[in-house]
């Protein structure tokens, strides 16, 4: 059921901001407001500054981890079909790009009105709400974040000052009819990167009940890294992951041998996955989502399904090879499904929650929790911009903790094994035979794709690019299901193929082909929001 009206309940019983459900989804009422006066006031509001919709649905099922098996298969809707085959939105849904965008601009108004209520009593010093105005700070900038990597082209210093935008707001609107610009990507995280740097010295979890559902210092931290990676900072990223990490990042990373020894059954895998006691988990969110369903053992949308082909040819069992291993040297190993309209290979990762609004007609809202940000991600990422710093022995010492610590015994990764395995090579079980390592096609899967940044990398099969290669891999394994594979694609400028495959996942026919230039990078804004006078994304494709 979609939601018409979002309400984000900042005192108990007192609505102090509410989106219109109408035209304007950035115009904020300021109707029956409460004054927010005290600290223990700007901490409830700021509970309603992270967002209740998440990203993970549209960016999963767009990017290159979900083949279609067909039209036979009856399990799917207009919605996730439109997703799947990049078009302009116009189904609705709890995860739709509308929704998506009423969130983070409601979150973003709960933090404006956070900041605006410090400022009005004083000033963080005077108050002694440093660490309320990093939170604020920090949940303005992550919300706008997600926007501009979702609706807008991603950074690079060759486009960015000039590809459009989403509006920055930097406080709550008084006015009933604002007018909105939406500048350019370059203007947008020039503005994230203010507030994250103003933030980041008072980062406290003092005040925190739930520190891990709340922008701690680790969590500021691992956004700090995720931002500046994305912002082409690369030693930056590398600063911020070492204050996540510490001296010790064994200790900070998801324990998959503990979870080896633990009853192999869905639901409490996926429960202690999203623990808030783990130190791998460093902020944990709410979501209205069907993600714990979409990627279980369900027949929700299971035309569209990432299938054990897919697995043995791109990714998770395919990668494995790289440190000698198979499916069964993970602690924790993908999950084959397979039956009538169903083949969908899967590590389990999401619960599926549900909230009731009515019990007696069992009628609510798909929910899940999910990581959205971990040190195991902090880790890849540090290792990516080692590798971008030519730092290739620091992002091996990086790569090989995190596949230490996944897979079982595993042969070391080093500089030649990787651009090795990358390359044309001697097969291990017969030298006399070589193994050919291509770049995939839409009807041939391989672990390598061609990698097309706007930033300068080396030459395709050199070192550097090998490596690159072996990284994007490892992130895409890590977070297979968590959406974030999408963000890659856009900013390595990476060509996928939507295909129809048979019920083996075997591709039969193309669909159709996201280019290095293609417009659809950029998910279009939502009819309302067009409708109500801002510039559209434009498109050069269909």
């Amino acid at each position: 059921m979609k939601l018409n009206k979002i309400l984000y309940m900042i005192v108990t019983g007192m609505a102090l901001v509410s989106l219109s459900g109408c035209d304007k989804y950035l115009d904020i009422m300021p109707d029956n407001r409460t004054e927010i006066n005290s600290q223990e006031n700007v901490q409830a509001l700021l509970v309603s500054a992270y967002p209740s919709t998440d990203y993970m649905l549209l960016t999963e099922f767009m990017a290159d981890n979900v083949d279609d098996f067909g039209p036979s298969n009856p399990y799917y809707d207009r919605f996730i079909e439109q997703v799947y085959n990049w078009e302009d939105v116009t189904e609705s849904d709890n995860e739709d790009p509308e929704s998506l965008w009423e969130a983070s601009y409601g979150a973003i108004a709960a933090a404006n009105l956070a900041i605006q209520a410090i400022e009005r009593m004083g000033g963080a010093e005077a108050t002694g709400m440093q660490a309320e105005m990093a939170e604020a700070l920090l949940c303005r900038a992550y919300n706008h974040f997600i926007l501009v990597n979702m609706f807008c082209k991603n950074y690079n210093t060759l486009t960015s000052d000039s590809d459009l935008g989403i509006p920055y707001s930097l406080e709550p609107e008084t006015t009933l009819d604002p007018k909105y610009e939406r500048g350019t990507v370059a203007q947008v995280y020039d503005l994230i990167k203010k507030d994250i740097e103003a933030a980041l010295p008072h980062v406290s979890d003092s005040y925190y009940t739930v520190p891990k559902y709340h922008f701690n210092k680790k969590a500021a931290y691992a956004f700090a890294t995720r931002f500046y990676l994305f912002h082409e900072e690369w030693q930056n990223a590398v600063d911020c992951a070492d204050e996540v990490l510490g001296s010790e990042p064994a200790s900070m990373l998801r324990d998959w041998q503990y979870v080896s020894t633990m009853p192999q059954q869905e639901q409490p895998v996926v429960e202690h996955y999203i623990d808030a006691t783990l130190n791998c988990n460093l902020l944990l969110m709410t979501a209205y989502s069907k993600m714990g369903l979409a990627w279980r053992n369900y027949y929700v949308y299971a035309r569209y399904s990432h299938s054990n082909f897919l697995a043995q040819n791109e990714d998770a069992i395919a990668l494995a090879a790289l440190w000698g291993g198979d499916n069964t040297t993970y602690y924790s190993g993908i999950k084959n499904y397979s039956g009538t309209n169903m083949n969908r290979a899967i590590f389990w990762k999401l619960p599926y929650l549900f909230e009731y609004t009515d019990p007696v007609a069992g009628i609510g809202y798909y929910r899940t929790v999910y990581p959205a940000f971990t040190a195991d991600e902090t880790l890849l990422s540090r290792a990516e911009a080692k590798i971008l710093l030519r730092d290739y022995d620091g992002a091996c010492d990086d790569m090989n903790l995190w596949v230490s610590n996944v897979a079982r015994n595993p042969k070391p990764l080093t500089t030649d094994s990787i651009q090795t395995f990358f390359n044309d090579h001697a097969d291990p079980a017969d030298p006399s035979k070589t193994i050919t390592v291509s770049y995939t096609t839409w009807d041939v899967s391989t672990v390598k794709k061609h990698l097309n940044p706007a930033f300068s990398i080396g030459k395709e099969e050199e070192l550097q690019e090998c490596m690159l290669q072996a990284l994007l891999g490892l992130k895409r394994i890590d977070a297979l299901g968590l959406g974030l594979r999408w963000f890659d694609v856009k900013r390595y400028g990476i060509e996928i193929a939507h295909r129809q495959v048979n019920t083996a996942g075997r591709p039969i026919t193309l669909l159709d082909v996201l280019t290095v230039d293609d417009d659809r990078r950029a998910m279009q804004l939502p009819r309302k929001v067009r409708d109500a006078g801002m510039e559209p994304n434009p498109r050069n494709n269909k």
